[in-house]
């Protein structure tokens, strides 16, 4: 074993959480012993995987602030770098069949706080789809179409069933390796390092931690005074070294990405989701088929709702993107994402099934199944209550930024500076405490996170 190496703060996990924290305890607070230590390059494992969309739609103020702040940080870095992670605004286009939208209102106005940024339209209103995706002109708040002509006038591309449709105005895409590539190269830049390395043990000590390391093939070790978990789906195994307990699963989750050859997704097209339960219309041959087989028999029944599309590549690429977080079993993280029990073949056709109840125009993509395509997922890592985990991890000095579920990229800009500032002991938001592992200590707040109808997954 090799003799003791040092650094201030160690941050395990080379995530998007992981290099934002890191990004703001350097660049914020000018920590220049800083160091992210992962057996992997950056942003190549669940991060790899991520959606690449943002939005401030949330049915619980708490995420909403939390969300509105990341998306305020992800503009200002916007701006200094030039949008180097094409950050765009196009919104978010939730699609119901529903008759009553008031449920739906109800959850925006409780999200937001605010029943004045709630826009309701009909067929006489001066509402218009967004041609342009640049964020700094796009308008606030939410749009309700709750008129079918209008619909079809802003949306023809949608299913003629669809009853309201709401928009999320402050919402879009971005690239999250761009990003995270911006951010590491400025963490670099204030001094930060970064080292090639599994952890193997963690041992607490007085004013600190000694960590054990395994890096090409030897034993290291590492000694920092303070230590961050930010190792994703391995967060619960990195806080067992420290007998700490997570209240945390992972959820393996599934996407596709392909060429639109058929022109079946318009370019300018939000990032669109459908809300409703999905039932497939199965042939008697095909159902009894299905039904025969454990592992195909869940696709006779109801499907949760969230199947959603958006365009890949801007305004002139041909790519289209697919997802659908209809998966709840629990995982346990393999290295090897491919050899995940929950990745299933038959996917790119199910999710292309779902998509085209909304987006009728898919249904060529089904009938000419794409030749170029990629299918691939990654873990959701996350509380029952759909809630990040942020600050003190109960151990004197360790801290935690994880559960960022599904939404990774566009809450990793927050995630990182609120750790960054419970580290530093600087001032923190009104939410600190309930996106800390603290809440779970505060039974109303629990009750009231246990009893939503809605927890904002995607």
């Amino acid at each position: 074993m090799q003799s003791n190496d040092q650094s201030e703060i160690v941050v395990v996990g080379a995530g998007y959480a992981g290099i934002a924290t890191a990004f703001s305890l350097a660049t914020r607070y000018g920590r220049s012993s800083v160091r992210i230590v992962d057996p992997r390059p950056p942003m190549s494992y669940t991060s790899a995987q991520s959606g690449d969309n943002y939005r401030n739609w949330w049915p619980h103020p708490t995420m909403t602030a939390f969300t509105d702040w990341s998306i305020d940080l992800l503009e200002e870095l916007a701006l200094e770098s030039g949008n180097v992670f094409n950050m765009t605004r196009r919104g978010y286009l939730l699609a119901t069949r529903d008759a009553d939208v008031s449920p739906h209102v109800d959850s925006l106005v409780a999200g937001y706080g605010d029943p004045s940024l709630v826009r309701l339209h009909t067929s006489a209103s001066r509402y218009e789809a967004p041609a342009e995706a640049e964020w700094e002109s796009a308008p606030t708040g939410v749009d309700v179409l709750a008129d079918t002509a209008l619909i079809k006038r802003a949306y023809p591309q949608l299913a003629p069933d669809i009853r309201h449709v709401v928009h999320i105005r402050r919402a879009g895409d971005l690239s999250g390796q761009q990003l995270g590539q911006y951010l590491l190269e400025r963490f670099r830049d204030a001094g930060g390092r970064r080292q090639v390395a599994s952890i193997e043990a963690i041992d607490s000590r007085p004013g600190g931690f000694e960590l054990t390391l395994r890096e090409h093939g030897e034993t290291k070790t590492l000694e920092a005074d303070v230590l961050v978990n930010a190792a994703g789906p391995y967060a619960a195994d990195v806080a067992r070294m420290l007998d700490v307990t997570l209240p945390v699963t992972n959820v393996f989750q599934q996407k596709i990405a392909f060429e639109d050859v058929h022109g079946a997704v318009k370019r300018t097209q939000p990032f669109t989701i459908d809300l409703d339960p999905v039932r497939f219309e199965w042939s008697n041959e095909e159902r009894e088929f299905l039904a025969a087989d454990p592992a195909t028999a869940w696709l006779c029944e109801t499907i949760v709702g969230g199947v959603h599309c958006r365009p890949e590549g801007g305004d002139g690429g041909t790519w289209v993107k697919l997802g659908w977080a209809f998966n709840r079993a629990h995982s346990k993280p393999l290295d090897d994402l491919d050899a995940e029990p929950g990745r299933h073949d038959q996917f790119p056709e199910i999710v292309l099934r779902g998509a085209a109840r909304l987006l009728p125009a898919l249904n060529a993509c089904l009938d000419d199944f794409p030749r170029r395509f990629s299918h691939y997922g990654g873990y959701y890592t996350m509380t029952e209550e759909n809630w990040p985990l942020i600050g003190p991890l109960g151990v004197d000095n360790a801290y935690i930024v994880g559960a960022l579920s599904g939404f990774g990229s566009m809450a990793a800009p927050a995630a990182g500076a609120l750790c960054a500032a419970w580290i530093a002991g600087e001032e923190l938001p009104a939410f600190a405490a309930d996106l800390s592992p603290a809440r779970h200590e505060n039974e109303r707040l629990m009750s009231e996170l246990r009893a939503a109808s809605s927890k904002g997954l995607l």
